[in-house]
């Protein structure tokens, strides 16, 4: 091809490049987004590079020495040689290392659950407004069902039959929260399938597993986004909550709600650190993830004033 005929095809890598770079201006304008981001970004890294950034497996009942039990921060180890920064539980368990492994728990736990109900809720939601009718009546009755119980009392009847585990945590709040995203799906996906492109692409019979696809899920991505990370934020916090209560995660894997609960007993003799530093990381979590949330609502909300 000569080079002074140009391509009508071909991609600008500019033109592609450009609404990164304006979503990201945008984004970092305001200051409280932009500490949730880094805070969120250094939270993931931490719990990424746990074995790598802790001093013991907490894992390894081997690594543990009892003699080491109740230290407070600062202390140094009798048999290991290091410095406990934050103390040990009853167990010697070294908190900060028991800390970054619980991330990596706490974390996964909120965002595969998330995910896989933001999945689910979207297909449900998309399908209710793209066939309407009984199609439509029985989902959303289902959905208006599930959203009239409390999330806490169906995530505690589910594990009080299927029993501990991080795979049935996960399963529970996939239960309670796809609701949410089947909803906002529905919304969104009424609105659209309204529009003159999608009565043309009837007409021009396209299938409907591709406008679903290419037209619906497309334009219900940015409102799906700012639910998934509230709830991830949510699904954090509920099972902290679950695990404190003693029907989350077993106690080889402890995340943070359960090293709170493993702590809470002996907040009143003084040995504030097995709860409190636990504590206060699922707090810094949280509002990391919301303040980000937050911002992204901000950002992608096309009703934003210019």
């Amino acid at each position: 091809m000569p080079s002074d005929i140009v391509d009508p095809f071909a991609r600008d890598p500019e033109a592609t490049a450009r609404p990164l770079r304006d979503f990201a201006r945008s984004y970092l304008r305001s200051p409280s987004g932009a500490v949730g981001l880094v805070l969120l970004v250094l939270i993931v890294l931490a719990a990424l590079c746990a074995p790598l950034l802790s001093f013991q497996n907490p894992y390894d009942l081997l690594q543990l020495d009892i003699m080491d039990g109740q230290l407070p921060p600062g202390a140094s180890s009798m048999a290991a040689g290091y410095t406990y920064l934050l103390g040990t539980d009853d167990q010697g368990r070294d908190m900060y290392s028991a800390i970054l492994y619980g991330l990596r728990i706490s974390l996964g736990v909120g965002v595969i659950s998330a995910t896989t109900a933001a999945v689910i809720g979207a297909t449900l939601g998309l399908i209710a407004a793209y066939r309407g009718g009984r199609v439509e009546a029985a989902i959303m009755r289902l959905v208006d069902f599930q959203l009239s119980f409390p999330t806490i009392l169906i995530a505690l009847m589910i594990l009080a039959v299927l029993g501990k585990g991080i795979g049935n945590v996960i399963l529970a709040l996939v239960l309670v929260e796809w609701a949410t995203f089947a909803r906002t799906a529905r919304g969104v996906g009424l609105v659209e399938s309204r529009k003159e492109y999608i009565e043309a692409s009837h007409v021009m019979g396209v299938p409907t597993w591709r406008i679903l696809l290419q037209h619906l899920l497309p334009n219900c991505i940015p409102p799906l986004i700012v639910i998934a990370t509230v709830q991830v934020a949510r699904a954090i916090s509920l099972e902290a909550t679950l695990s404190f209560l003693g029907v989350g995660v077993p106690i080889t894997q402890p995340s943070l709600g359960l090293l709170i609960s493993n702590g809470y007993q002996y907040m009143f003799s003084g040995m504030y650190w097995m709860s409190v530093f636990p504590g206060l990381s699922l707090l810094v979590t949280i509002v990391a993830i919301n303040l980000v949330g937050d911002r992204l609502r901000d950002v992608l909300n096309p009703r934003k004033d210019s």
